[in-house]
């Protein structure tokens, strides 16, 4: 009975000592990543809504860094060939805000949901923007209008 009581007793502490040591190493990571850089979006989507064939193609993510570190973006991949993304190279200090201008090929028609992956040395080391929309095919431009050739009352020189 003796042994069986100091075995029991025995496993309780230990228990008890080793669900104490991950509470503190959680604690402690926490507040590491506390202090480190935060990347704060005002939006992580963006909608390009209807465009029509070879509109405007860029948009524009605008962020803050919410952390007490300077925040290092190390690396923006878009999903395909046709998402290009420019981002800043040099660190953004605590406070400030930057951008990331997403430039998508608008002469592709047809619906889209394309996403930039961003790496980080931010508290979430991977953030992923998603841009989407549909383009249009561009109205065939209409029949009867004179050639572009020579002055607009006739004559080519």
């Amino acid at each position: 009975m003796k042994k069986i009581f100091a075995v029991l007793v025995f496993v309780v502490s230990f228990a008890a000592f080793s669900f104490a040591q991950e509470s503190k190493v959680e604690a402690t990571v926490a507040k590491a990543q506390e202090a480190g850089p935060v990347m704060e979006f005002e939006a992580t989507t963006v909608d390009y809504g209807s465009i029509e064939q070879g509109a405007d193609p860029y948009r524009v993510f605008k962020f803050k860094n919410t952390g007490e570190e300077p925040l290092v973006i190390k690396h923006a991949k878009g999903s395909c060939g046709c998402t290009v993304p420019t981002y800043p190279k040099e660190p953004i200090l605590p406070g400030e805000t930057g951008e990331i201008k997403v430039r998508y090929d608008t002469n592709r028609v047809g619906p889209f949901n394309k996403t930039v992956t961003l790496t980080t040395n931010a508290v979430d080391e991977r953030m992923t923007l998603i841009i989407k929309g549909k383009v249009e095919k561009k109205a065939p431009e209409p029949s009867g209008l004179p050639a572009k050739e020579g002055t607009p009352f006739g004559g080519g020189n």
